[in-house]
């Protein structure tokens, strides 16, 4: 049994009903600044060009889109509980760079700054990434007899 199988089985047996309410608050959450970054793209260009300034107006306009793709789409997989940690895994380049590079160097110092709510989702994301789906799932509950006679 390899070291992702142990990961996995850890996490099916530690995985108690109500944190899969987190997951789907989590998901929601994701899926809100999707759209409120869709809604404010502008603003979301200006904090990727001042704070990573070589970026042409292209790169920039499509690395927008892309972060807001990527938690509309996550936060919908995490939500509903399938392919969680794959979902989990693709957001968590988009909020390292987030509380490493924007809210951190931008935003530390004034009194309603985001870093913690940035810092919060990260420690979500990371630790379901590690125990992936709960008994609220859409693979448990669809899917959860096919997937272990498959393996």
């Amino acid at each position: 049994m390899n070291s992702f199988q142990q990961i996995e089985k850890w996490g099916e047996t530690h995985h108690p009903r109500w944190v899969d309410y987190i997951r789907i608050a989590l998901g929601l959450f994701l899926i809100y600044k999707g759209i409120h970054f869709l809604a404010n793209t502008g603003e979301i260009m200006g904090l990727v060009k001042s704070s990573i300034g070589s970026f042409t107006s292209f790169k920039t306009v499509m690395l927008a889109h892309l972060v807001v793709v990527l938690h509309i789409m996550g936060g919908i997989l995490i939500t509903i509980g399938l392919f969680t940690r794959l979902a989990c895994l693709v957001q968590i380049p988009v909020l390292l760079t987030a509380v490493l590079f924007i809210n951190f160097s931008s935003e530390i110092k004034q009194p309603n700054s985001e870093i913690i709510i940035s810092i919060v989702t990260l420690f979500l994301l990371i630790y379901f990434l590690i125990v992936g789906n709960g008994p609220l799932s859409y693979e448990k509950m669809y899917h959860g007899d096919e997937r272990k006679s498959k393996i």
